[in-house]
């Protein structure tokens, strides 16, 4: 199985309601309702006809051999097929030979895919976030030169940030650029941890590559961006090499690896000393894209789980036997499996509608001429990109767990397949920045660093959708002002603490990343509800209230419990004896 084309459907149409979406934005006039179902009734039948098949198979990994790297079998002629299909270029520019859609089909088509195959998936999101950087920020020579290519899938990109001493801290980086005569650059230094850094799926890589020139000053201030292709114009291979891929825990089929670059060609993508506003294009989108990778194979786990919960009989019911003709009960039947599904479901339903929502804003703020709707679309993208990374990375490490326990001890041997998408999904904690840095990011930049406009923002759709609750779901209503009062609250007093103890707000983040996520699902799963007690299907609409008012009171707790630990102060942490931390 992979991803249900109804749930993304009724989240789309109406939950979010993306016809209005497109029309308020003037993309109707090529995008309407059927166009959208078919592409993605097209993007579902590629990733279960050809990414599905090949996913358990990918886990056994690349190989690298004399600097080549040789992906899984299968995934070379999958990708073929791709870039058969037009997919690579679905989304972009007519005039370098994309097909314009919006860019919202493109996450629509990552999900679809990621659940079938996330780490077949990663070689094509990595050149979306390549295409999406040259196109804002490249020169127009730059972008004749390579998106032509990177649109039809013949070259794919990547992302050249993490150096062996510098992780997150991207400030540490020494890879060096030199201005070459003809006004190019030489490009020396070692990156590693990169993605689909080498493979023989495609003509060419496109790295874009963080350096420092000569005089650049230090830190971040003195980053800048380079294009620096596999292959030259004139098909000479450039100087750098993959030195090594990794053995990871998990994404098998995708080549992490290290690349050496020994005065390797490099193009200077904008001015020096701005790569890292202009890798920010990339890192905004991928971080949401690692957020939607979180719920696809928390689908794709959740899909296994469910079909195994009806089939394996395992005890009898405590209301007695559900099946009196067979030795034992549907594990289905018991509570506590019940509670696993249940949560896998509110994890991935609502997470889809958090990350298509702040899809949604991102092309508001591309596209609006409205230049107040466009200030409050990106202080609600701000505020809204962390939290998608984090909560649903987090959630949907939680939701493919879950579907091992529900398998039990099958769960945790491969024949079944589930435990591949806990190794898998681990990642998503980690890269595109730690849970720990977007929780630092959120309450320090994106709260206090703007005197909370973006949740104050997001507090104004929280508040509306309360009031459309009243009729319906007075419950739900009145949970969401309460939560609205307390989210205002707890953020004050963070910043009140901070101006005394900075480590206040580090000690504060994480538990306060959590409550305002569970927060924020509160809202999309209060629009659900009312989506689905208005839905043609009663008996479909009717599951989606259920697992509403599964999530306020099941789920939507734990926020409390982050409050408390974020109200407890940074005392408990910073003033402990250094004995506590010895090994």
């Amino acid at each position: 199985m992979s991803s249900p084309l109804n749930d993304i459907q009724f989240i789309l149409h109406d939950v979010l309601d993306y016809r209005s979406h497109y029309a308020a934005l003037g993309l109707d006039n090529t995008v309407d309702r059927d166009l959208l179902n078919m592409i993605m009734d097209e993007a579902h039948k590629f990733a279960s006809s050809e990414l599905q098949p090949i996913n358990a198979a990918g886990d056994a990994g690349c190989t690298l051999q004399d600097g080549q790297v040789t992906t899984p079998p299968g995934f070379k002629e999958a990708y073929r097929k791709y870039i058969e299909g037009g997919w690579a270029g679905l989304c972009g520019e007519p005039r370098f030979g994309g097909q314009g859609m919006p860019e919202t089909f493109g996450f629509l088509l990552e999900e679809i895919c990621c659940t079938a195959n996330m780490a077949w998936t990663m070689y094509p999101g990595l050149s979306r976030g390549c295409i999406a950087a040259l196109a804002e920020h490249g020169s127009e020579e730059q972008k004749a030169r390579f998106l032509p290519k990177l649109l039809t899938g013949e070259w794919t990109g990547t992302m050249c940030l993490t150096e062996p001493h510098a992780g997150s801290d991207v400030g540490l980086a020494r890879t060096r650029a030199e201005t070459a005569a003809d006004g190019s650059y030489r490009i020396s230094g070692t990156k590693i941890f990169i993605s689909a850094g080498e493979h023989d799926m495609s003509d060419n890589i496109v790295h874009l590559v963080l350096a420092r020139t000569p005089d650049a000053p230090a830190g971040t201030r003195g980053i800048s961006m380079f294009v620096v292709p596999k292959f030259n114009d004139d098909g000479s291979r450039n100087a750098l090499a993959c030195g090594n891929i990794e053995e990871k825990m998990g994404i098998h089929g995708n080549a992490t690896c290290e690349l050496v670059f020994d005065q390797a060609v490099g193009h200077l993508v904008g001015e020096e000393n701005k790569g890292m506003r202009y890798m920010f294009t990339m890192m905004n989108a991928a971080r949401l894209a690692v957020g939607l990778q979180g719920i696809s194979v928390a689908q794709a786990a959740f899909n296994r789980a469910s079909e195994y919960a009806g089939e394996r009989l395992q005890m009898r019911s405590l209301s007695g036997p559900k099946l009196p003709d067979q030795p034992a009960d549907p594990i289905l039947c018991h509570p506590d499996v019940r509670r696993l599904l249940l949560t896998q479901r509110a994890i991935i339903e609502g997470g889809r509608a958090l990350v298509y929502y702040v899809a949604q804003l991102v092309e508001i703020t591309s596209h609006t001429t409205d230049e107040q709707q466009q200030q409050q679309a990106q202080l609600q993208l701000d505020f809204l990109t962390p939290i998608a990374k984090a909560l649903l990375t987090e959630l949907g490490f939680e939701s493919a767990n879950h579907a091992v326990q529900v398998f039990g001890g099958h769960g945790f041997i491969r024949e079944t397949g589930v435990e591949q998408f806990v190794r898998d999904l681990r990642i998503t904690l980690l890269y595109e920045g730690t849970t720990g840095i977007q929780a630092l990011d959120l309450v320090g930049r994106k709260m206090l660093g703007n005197q909370g406009a973006g949740l104050q923002a997001f507090g104004q759709m929280m508040l509306a959708v309360a009031d459309e609750c009243d009729a319906d779901f007075a419950e739900f209503a009145g949970t969401l002002r309460q939560l609205h009062q307390d989210w205002g609250e707890i953020s004050m007093n963070i910043g009140a603490k901070a101006m005394q103890d900075p480590e206040e707000v580090g000690a504060a983040s994480v538990d306060y990343l959590f409550y305002s996520g569970y927060a924020v699902l509160a809202v999309f799963w209060a629009k659900i509800a009312l989506a689905g007690a208005r839905h043609d299907n009663a008996e479909y609409g009717s599951s989606k209230v259920d697992i509403a008012r599964f999530y306020f009171a099941r789920m939507l707790p734990r926020a409390e419990a982050h409050r408390q630990a974020l109200e407890s102060g940074a005392a408990n942490l910073m003033q402990v004896n250094g004995l506590a931390f010895s090994a």
